[in-house]
Order: structure tokens, then sequence, then C-alpha cells
């Protein structure tokens, strides 16, 4: 980093003092490529999902078979990206240190004031949050070699902290009814 110092490095959205392998709720958006519709049309404030759409929908459904200690929430697939709930619920052996519970029955108890700051290391990416959103782009992207030929991810994603459960059934609801607001959604126009 020092030949360029710094200036060609693009800063982190992830929040620095969160560890992204912990115990945690996570929304998250990934998008396509410029935004392109390549998962199907909204109809009738309806997704009609083209073949790579459903593909992007078996792939989320498999994650926890890839990675065992993640539960889902909500999912939708629209024209030009997905939204989603993952849940890291590592379970620990009693020798191990004490975490946080995030799943969905548990929300209801979450303090975020009284977790420790803890830095995020950018070591080895395994059993975190961007190890499975990048499984899961793999895979759409391998189904997709068949369907489309020109398909591509943008290059991250967005992700939320869940906080408390209210805000986990708020963006709950908000994933069920993204089809219906489809014409006023800021991601339904190609860049």
């Amino acid at each position: 980093m020092e030949k360029f110092q710094k200036k060609y490095r693009i800063p982190t959205a992830r929040a620095e003092w969160w560890n992204y392998s912990n115990n945690g709720a996570y929304f998250i958006t990934i998008c396509t490529y410029r935004r392109t519709h390549y998962f199907g049309e909204i109809v009738n404030q309806r997704m009609i999902m083209s073949q790579l759409g459903k593909s992007a929908e078996s792939c989320w459904h498999d994650i926890p078979n890839h990675f065992p200690y993640v539960q889902l929430g909500g999912f939708v697939v629209m024209p030009n990206h997905v939204h989603g709930i993952i849940i890291i619920n590592k379970q620990f052996s009693p020798d191990s240190l004490e975490t946080q519970d995030f799943s969905p029955h548990s929300l209801e108890t979450q303090d975020f004031a009284s977790l420790p700051v803890q830095k995020n290391k950018f070591g080895p990416q395994s059993q975190n949050l961007g190890s499975i959103v990048r499984g899961y782009k793999i895979g759409v992207k391998k189904l997709s070699k068949s369907a489309v030929l020109d398909f591509r991810w943008q290059a991250r994603f967005h992700e939320h902290i869940i906080r408390n459960e209210a805000e986990y059934h708020r963006i709950q609801y908000y994933i069920a009814t993204n089809p219906m607001n489809w014409k006023n959604d800021t991601f339904s126009k190609p860049e």
C-alpha cells in the first residue's frame, strides 16, 4: 500500500467496529453488474423469474448446505438484484467465549450498547458474511454459464447489521413487499 500511498484503495463500506464472522443477523443486497435485468421482470407487482432468477433463488436456499451455521430469513429475487437476511448462528462449546445469539427468536433481547467494540480484522475470509456471499455469487455465476453468457455481479454487496427484533420484522416486510414497490425502487433502473 505504501507504493500507491493509499491513492487507489477503495475504502471499505463495512463497519470497522464489527467482526463479520460473529453471530448476527445481516440484511444484504447484491446487484447485478450495471443493474442489468437478468433475473426476470415485474408484472402486475409480481416477480416473474427467468431461468437465471430461479437459479438465484435455488442457490440462496442452498446456502445452509454449504454453511451449516447459517439460517436464512426473508429473501426476494428482483430483476437486477436480490435482497435477503443471513443469520450466522455458530454453535460454540461451553469452553468457548460467550457469544451473542442473533436467532430471530432472540433478537428482542439484543442490546448493542453493551457489545464490546471489536475491530474488524481482514485476515483469512472464511466462516464470515463475505465468504457466504462470495459462495452464493459463485454458485449463481456457475449456473448462469448455460443460460446467460455475459452475466456478471456487481463487485461488492451492501450489508446492514440487524440490531433488534423490530428492525428484523421491518426488513422482512420490506423484502416481502419489494416487488409491489418496484416502480419506486432505486435499483429498478440499469446504470
